[in-house]
């Protein structure tokens, strides 16, 4: 009986080494190389408002291209992506600004797509009804300047340079505001078929001073996929006044960080 107990033990013992060593191993898998990086804009924005990242990552040799979001319809968003992601030539990761986390969610499964970064962004479930979902949190002060008009939206210039900018210089803030791209008024409620998020590796920025999506809506979406999580002290558009860390986040998920 002493012999059966101590083989037991050794045989415990030789388990746990095992599920031990699988486990750091896992968490010592490093992100696949990638050299393309395809960035896409949310709402009320347009691929300009990546130019500070786009720098960087060129000047880290990384190709990139960043998507003209036409945010007339998610169908219309997701075609545009994956025209994108067809001029790619190897892996390739794929990043989002807001309400672009929607279409990366539906376009990420693309076999180029190693990573999936989101910044300050939407990242729905398969079918999941995201206006529900972010009903169960604050709403924001940036609501109260969305205006529409024949079935699109734009933001007030209060509203998009008192909350959507926050924390960017008044004269960057003033030139995004002017570039503003309106986004349909049903572009918000549509779903999406696919979660990449659920099968690709993702990276997550959470903007700690956001005033158009709740700090605590992106931490349970980025949460919820398993992210390699940053929190910046930023508001929403944290690739403009935080361009080194997202270009940081974004070189990480690309395999490239030192």
């Amino acid at each position: 009986m002493k012999t059966l107990r101590t083989l037991a033990v050794v045989a415990l013992g030789m388990l746990s080494a095992t599920l031990f060593a699988a486990e750091a191993s896992a968490q010592a898998v490093k992100p696949a190389v990638a050299r393309n990086v395809v960035l896409v804009h949310g709402a009320w924005a347009d691929g300009s408002s990546w130019a500070e990242v786009i720098a960087r990552l060129q000047a880290a040799g990384l190709h990139v291209t960043a998507v003209q979001n036409p945010l007339t319809s998610l169908p219309d968003s997701v075609a545009a992506t994956r025209r994108a992601l067809a001029l790619q030539v190897g892996p390739t990761v794929l990043v989002a600004h807001s309400w672009g986390g929607t279409v990366i969610s539906e376009t990420g499964m693309d076999p180029k797509v190693t990573a999936l970064v989101y910044v300050a962004a939407r990242a729905p479930d398969a079918g999941e009804d995201f206006v529900a979902l972010s009903a169960k949190f604050p709403t924001m002060p940036v609501r109260a300047g969305v205006q529409e008009r024949d079935g699109y939206t734009n933001l007030s210039e209060e509203a998009f340079l008192k909350y959507f900018a926050n924390g960017v210089a008044r004269e960057k803030a003033e030139v995004l505001y002017a570039v503003q791209e309106p986004a349909a008024a049903s572009l918000f409620g549509e779903r999406t078929t696919v979660a990449a998020w659920r099968s690709k590796p993702s990276w997550y920025a959470v903007s700690k001073l956001d005033q158009t999506i709740s700090p605590d809506l992106e931490r349970f979406l980025a949460a919820r996929m398993k992210a390699t999580t940053v929190e910046l002290d930023a508001g929403h558009l944290s690739l403009v006044s935080h361009a080194q860390e997202i270009t940081d986040l974004i070189l990480a998920a690309a395999g490239r960080s030192k």
